[in-house]
C-alpha cells in the first residue's frame, strides 16, 4: 500500500466557449422569463425600481468581487428581468411598437459588435479598456449630475429631456455599450487561451448581460426621442 500513489483531486476542467455560451443562454433565459412575467402581471412601477436597486446591489458585488457565484449572477438576472418588464411595458403603452424596435436593436449591435470583433477588424488593447472604463465613470458621473440638477432646472443638463444633446448622448451610450461587448469578447476569448476553470463562465455570461442590458435600455430611450408622445 505504500508503493501506492497518493490521492490528487481531479484537475478543474477549464472554461469552454461552449461553457460561455451555455451560462449566457441560462442567464438571458432568466432575464427574459422574469421579464415576461412582470409585464404580463402589469407589475407598477414601484416594484420596478426595487428591483432595480436588488440587481444594482447584486450587479455592483459581482463586478467588484470577481467571484464566479451562480447563484448571485442568477440573482441580478432574475431582479433585473423584472425591471426590464416594468420599463418595456411603460414604453410599450406609450409608444406602442418600441418594444419591439429596440430589441431588435440590440441584436443587431450585439452581432455587429461580434462581426467586428470575430473578423478581426479590431481587437482592444489595454489603452482602449482604460478609456472604455474611464468613460464609463465619466458617463455615470454626467447621469447622476443630471438627475440632481433636475432637481432645480427643468431637463437638468439636456441628457435625458429628447432635445439634440439627449439625441447624441443616449448614441454615445449605446457605442460605450457596445465597447464593452468588445472587452466582453476579448475577455472570454483570452479565458478560454489561458485555460480558466470552467466556473467563470458565470463570470463572462453576466459581463455580456449587463452589456446587453445597457444597449437595451439607451436604445428604447433614443427610439422614444423618436416615437413621439401621446
Amino acid at each position: 500500500m505504500y508503493n501506492a500513489p497518493s490521492y490528487a483531486p481531479p484537475a478543474t476542467r477549464t472554461m469552454t466557449m461552449d461553457d460561455v455560451v451555455m451560462k449566457g443562454f441560462i442567464v438571458l433565459g432568466v432575464i427574459l422569463a422574469t421579464a415576461g412575467t412582470s409585464w404580463y402581471l402589469d407589475w407598477g412601477i414601484g416594484i420596478g425600481i426595487g428591483a432595480a436597486l436588488v440587481a444594482l446591489v447584486l450587479g455592483l458585488i459581482v463586478s467588484f468581487t470577481q467571484r464566479p457565484n451562480p447563484a448571485l449572477v442568477l440573482g441580478y438576472a432574475a431582479f433585473e428581468g423584472v425591471f426590464l418588464g416594468v420599463i418595456s411595458n411603460y414604453f410599450e403603452a406609450r409608444f406602442p411598437g418600441i418594444v419591439l424596435q429596440a430589441v431588435l436593436g440590440t441584436m443587431m449591435a450585439f452581432l455587429g459588435t461580434l462581426a467586428v470583433y470575430s473578423l478581426k477588424i479590431f481587437r482592444p488593447t489595454p489603452k482602449f479598456t482604460k478609456f472604455v472604463i474611464g468613460a464609463a465613470f465619466a458617463a455615470l458621473g454626467l447621469i447622476l449630475v443630471n438627475f440632481i440638477a433636475s432637481f432645480f432646472v427643468d431637463g437638468g443638463l439636456g441628457l435625458r429631456s429628447g432635445g439634440p444633446l439627449a439625441i447624441v448622448f443616449s448614441v454615445a451610450m449605446i457605442l460605450l455599450g457596445c465597447f464593452f461587448l468588445l472587452l466582453d469578447f476579448d475577455q472570454i476569448n483570452e479565458g478560454v487561451r489561458a485555460g480558466v476553470p470552467e466556473k467563470f463562465s458565470w463570470l463572462m455570461a453576466f459581463g455580456l448581460a449587463l452589456s446587453l442590458v445597457w444597449i437595451y435600455l439607451e436604445v428604447l430611450r433614443l427610439l422614444s426621442y423618436f416615437s413621439g408622445d401621446d
